[in-house]
């Protein structure tokens, strides 16, 4: 049978601050983030499986995009490792959920990273494709497996 692709679109709220950056991303700033995620396989063709004509389960993938990246990014500020957060550790409960990151948190090193978390976790079998995140409304970086 025909390898298939599959897409689920995600949604989370995040801020980031690049730094050294050389126009107004530079400050802390935040986004509504729309991520696409297309992974692709054969589909089950087992008379006996419950999941019969499907490469995964899009539950599945849910499952998996909300503990490797959803749950971990939305309401986050993500800050790169080489920024001085000190103040910010100092003012406690009000920023609880800062991620550090050995990298410029742009959408494309993001990307990155999420590709190599979610490559780990779909089920044997099934291959990351490619994805989308999603900005603002008009800019876009998009990740494709090579």
């Amino acid at each position: 049978m025909a390898s298939i692709r599959i897409t689920k679109e995600f949604s989370f709220e995040a801020a980031h601050a690049l730094k050294g950056y050389d126009g107004p991303c530079r400050n802390i700033h935040g986004h509504s983030y729309q991520l696409s995620v297309t992974v692709t396989g054969v589909p089950v063709t087992s008379q006996e499986s419950p999941k019969r004509g499907m490469i995964m389960d899009f539950s599945e993938l849910k499952k998996i995009m909300k503990s490797e990246v959803i749950d971990r990014m939305d309401h986050a500020l993500i800050l790169p490792s080489d920024l001085d957060i000190g103040e910010l550790k100092k003012m406690g409960e009000t920023f609880s959920k800062v991620i550090v990151v050995d990298y410029q948190p742009t959408s494309e090193n993001l990307l990155v990273e999420f590709a190599n978390r979610i490559k780990v976790a779909l089920p044997e079998g099934v291959k990351l494709h490619s994805m989308k995140l999603r900005e603002t409304a008009t800019s876009y970086a998009e990740w494709f497996a090579e």
